[in-house]
Formats: structure tokens, sequence, C-alpha cells
């Protein structure tokens, strides 16, 4: 029985960005170990992926102390473990558990790559950024941009060198799960305390982001832009995520406008992500920097109408004006007048979303990007074996 170790920094990620993947490569015939650091989703993501997870107290900052503390537990892990591939995600997991599994003489090590900080870091935090991903590739022996812009860009980049290079499918890290992102699927009660805390209405157009309220998902734009248009009188701005000032921050006028504007509501993360699409006329996504953006999938498979910016990973989903409209990231005013387009030409904007539906069954529903993942998992292993 080959055996798979799967590394994210946060359980979170093991939670949202890799649901579903440990239980379907446990029922492949694998033997699967998580590892992340510590936090409130590892019982839940235990018992739904039905595997074991291992705790290793990585930290999303620069802490270079605790950082080879984790090199070292990591090391010890794959000593004691013996995987046959380790499999990584998110750039801190990344860069130690790829060094750790050179070290420790694992012979297959993949590193999943779902956007970059480097992209809106500032000078000096950008060249260290850029130096970890690199020695991130360096070590791994594959590399797996989530979508083709982002490996154009990492070539150009000169990161690492082509051959590492491999994207599953036509993108994504996970494709979008069409049981759970089904309108036919969506439990009444949820889907009236979803209404009950935006409680519009009878005649609000809701415009919903999906997120963490940080600079870098474009936030400020969108507050700006909502609040300048016309649409501010006939509807809603609903923000669904919680706020991360101590890691990205968004200004503080932005954050008294989300919490004291009556028009904007700003709803903590849930898991009941579907029951708050299934209610918005549009989805806006204005982030700076992406991989390969889930909540786009999501949308599309709600057959909701999407706004997005025209940056990588986002590109890669939408084709403006036949899945979606796209906008020049950080353009406030061009933002607004796609919202207030939006808000008039809604058949339109739904024959893009039908568009965009008949994409994510074609491409994107999850089952498939698994049983690729496996089929090249198997490539590796008999390309080790000779």
């Amino acid at each position: 029985m080959p055996k798979l170790i799967r590394i994210t920094t946060v359980p979170l990620s093991l939670k949202l960005l890799l649901a579903g993947q440990m239980k379907f490569m446990k029922e492949a015939g694998w033997e699967v170990l998580m590892v992340s650091a510590d936090g409130r989703e590892v019982n839940e993501v235990t018992k739904r992926e039905g595997v074991l997870h291992e705790i290793i107290p990585f930290t999303r900052k620069i802490t270079p102390f605790k950082d080879l503390y984790c090199l070292w537990l990591l090391y010890r892990l794959f000593k004691r473990e013996k995987p046959d591939i380790v499999h990584s995600h998110t750039p801190k997991a990344g860069l130690l558990s790829m060094l750790a599994a050179k070290l420790a003489g694992v012979k297959i090590r993949i590193h999943t790559v779902a956007g970059m900080p480097y992209m809106v870091a500032e000078k000096n935090k950008k060249k260290l950024l850029i130096a970890m991903e690199k020695l991130t590739y360096r070590f791994a022996t594959e590399v797996w941009p989530n979508s083709h812009s982002l490996k154009e860009f990492m070539l150009k980049e000169g990161l690492l060198e082509p051959t590492k290079v491999k994207i599953i499918g036509e993108g994504s890290s996970n494709g979008v799960d069409l049981e759970k992102f089904n309108r036919g699927a969506l439990a009444e009660n949820h889907l009236i305390a979803a209404t009950m805390r935006i409680t519009p209405s009878e005649n609000d157009f809701l415009i919903l982001a999906v997120g963490r309220l940080v600079k870098d998902k474009g936030i400020e734009e969108l507050v700006e832009a909502f609040l300048a248009s016309k649409v501010v009188k006939y509807g809603k701005l609903v923000l669904l995520g919680s706020f991360e000032q101590e890691l990205n921050p968004i200004k503080d006028e932005i954050v008294r406008k989300i919490q004291d504007h009556p028009r904007i509501v700003q709803i903590e993360w849930t898991d009941h992500v579907p029951h708050y699409l299934a209610l918005a006329d549009i989805l806006v996504h204005p982030s700076h920097r992406e991989g390969f953006p889930n909540v786009l999938l999501e949308a599309g498979a709600m057959q909701v109408p999407v706004i997005c910016s025209d940056i990588i990973g986002n590109v890669d989903v939408i084709t403006n004006k036949k899945t979606g409209l796209v906008f020049p990231v950080k353009k406030t005013e061009i933002l607004k007048e796609a919202l207030e387009f939006a808000f008039v030409k809604r058949d339109y904007m739904q024959s893009l979303a039908d568009n965009l539906y008949a994409d994510i069954l074609q491409k994107y529903q999850r089952v498939n990007i698994h049983q690729l993942i496996l089929e090249n998992y198997q490539r590796l292993l008999a390309e080790e074996k000779g």
C-alpha cells in the first residue's frame, strides 16, 4: 500500500482547499496522513476525511527559530513514516516540507502552487519571498501550479525549470463539489438563516463577496465602488468573511464603513457558502492575487453571475463578456461601472452565468480532479520504480 503525506500550514486549508482529497486517496488504496498546525478544524477534517492527522506547529509569518524547529519535526516525521510521496500546499508548509523531505530521502516531492504572496509584497519582503519560492521549487521533484496563467508567470519569472512544472487537467487544486454547490441540495433552515442575517428588502440587488476581508482581496476597492455607485440605493453589499487586520489590514476608514453603513452587511465566515450564493444576484471577486480561485467555480456551479479582476487565476476561469465581466485590478471606477451595468443588464449577466456553468461541468468537477491527481501519483510511482 503506497503512503502519501499531505501538508498545509493551517488545518483550515485541509478543510477548504483540499476537501475530500485525502478520503478519495484512502478509498483508492493509499495510506494517507495529513499534517498541519493545530486548530479548531483538526477534529472536523480528521473525521470527515477518515485519515490520521499530525500536528506540526507552523506559523504563517516568518519566524526563523520556530521554522527550524518545524523543519526538524518534519524530518523526523518523514524518517519515521517513510512516505512514497510528500505533497505540500501553501508557502510555509511547502518550503519546510520540501526541504525536510529531500533531507529525509523521500523520492517524490510535490508542491502545489495556489498563488504567490510576493506578487503584492513590498520591495524588501518581496526579495525574501522570491528566494523562498525558488528554494521550495528546487527541493520539489514536481511543482503543480493550479492555473495556466500562474504557470506562465512562474516560468517568465525564472523561478524554476520548465521540466518540473505540471498542471492537473485544466487547472484548480480541487475542483468544485457539485453535490454541495447545487441549488437543489440546499437546506431550507440554512437558507432562512442566511436570509435573516442579510435581511434584504423585497427588491434588493444583492452583491456578494466571499473570502477573507483583507487588502489583497480588493475589499477596499469593492466597498468604495459600491458606495459610489447608483446601485447603493437599490441593493446591499454582503461581505462573507472575517477580518484579518493583523496580517493584511484594510484601512480603518473602510472598516468603519463596513461596520456602520446600512447597505453593507459583514458576516463572519461560515461553511454555508452555497446558501449565500443562492441569495446573491451577483458575485464580485476583486482580488489582487490568486492562484485559481475556488469561489469563482462555486459561483459558476450555483449559476450566479460573476464580476472579477483581471489577475492570474481569475482569467483562467472567467473570459470577459463570455462567462463573466472582467475589470482591471484595483480600478475602482471601472468596478463601479461594472456593478451598475450588472444591475441594469440582468438577463445578459445570467446568460454569462449559464456559459460559466457549462464550463464548470466540462472542466472542473471535483471527482474528476481527484481522479487526475490519483493518476499523476500513480505515474510518479511508476517512473520512480523505473
